[in-house]
């Protein structure tokens, strides 16, 4: 059993919404909300414009750089955000379920860039540079998730889930058992929040 010994419950999982800023990762936390999962979260962060329907964040998560990672012991079967570049920092004791938000790039970008407007902040730095910096980190964390013996992943494009919902929140139900509470979790995904589209 190894590092999973502790761990034998279904309902001992950790689920992690993961992905880069902007990509969608709070839209799936309000789904996984629908589906039913308890979602941890501290509300410190408010919905606002860039996010209306909230960002479903919790500030602990943040700690994981410094190995403080004890609100975990109350996580199982329940959901949780993690950027993508803190995923290294999850300890290895526990199980997770990942649910992997993907976006073109372009698109992240651009939703990045017009937050920073909204927020009065300059918008810095090469566009191309970006890009290529968020695709090396991306094949980095798809290597490192690859070889995670205690992670199960299912990655979801957020551009295909916008376009037609139904097949993206079926895989999602059938990965984490949530099938009852489909057409719940299909409510959720409002193609007037998809502001910043690739051409």
């Amino acid at each position: 059993m190894g590092i999973f010994k502790r761990f034998q419950k279904p309902g001992e999982v950790v689920t992690v919404v993961s992905g880069l800023p902007r990509s969608g990762t709070s839209m799936m936390m309000k789904i996984l909300e629908a589906g039913g999962v308890p979602i941890l979260t501290d509300n410190l962060r408010t919905a606002d414009e860039d996010n209306p329907k909230g960002y479903f964040e919790l500030e602990q998560v943040k700690a994981l750089k410094e190995g403080q990672d004890a609100w975990l012991k109350d996580a199982g079967g329940k959901a949780v955000k993690v950027i993508s570049s803190l995923l290294g920092e999850l300890p290895a004791t526990h199980r997770y379920k990942v649910i992997f938000m993907q976006r073109q790039i372009s698109e992240v970008l651009a939703s990045q860039k017009q937050m920073l407007i909204r927020r009065g902040e300059a918008s810095d730095g090469d566009d191309r540079k970006m890009a290529e910096n968020f695709q090396e980190h991306l094949k980095r964390v798809r290597i490192w998730l690859a070889n995670q013996p205690n992670m199960e992943v299912l990655y979801v494009s957020y551009n295909d889930l916008m376009a037609d919902p139904l097949p993206a929140i079926k895989s999602v139900a059938a990965f984490l058992g949530l099938e009852e509470r489909q057409e719940a979790m299909l409510a959720v995904p409002d193609r007037n929040l998809y502001r910043q589209k690739a051409t």
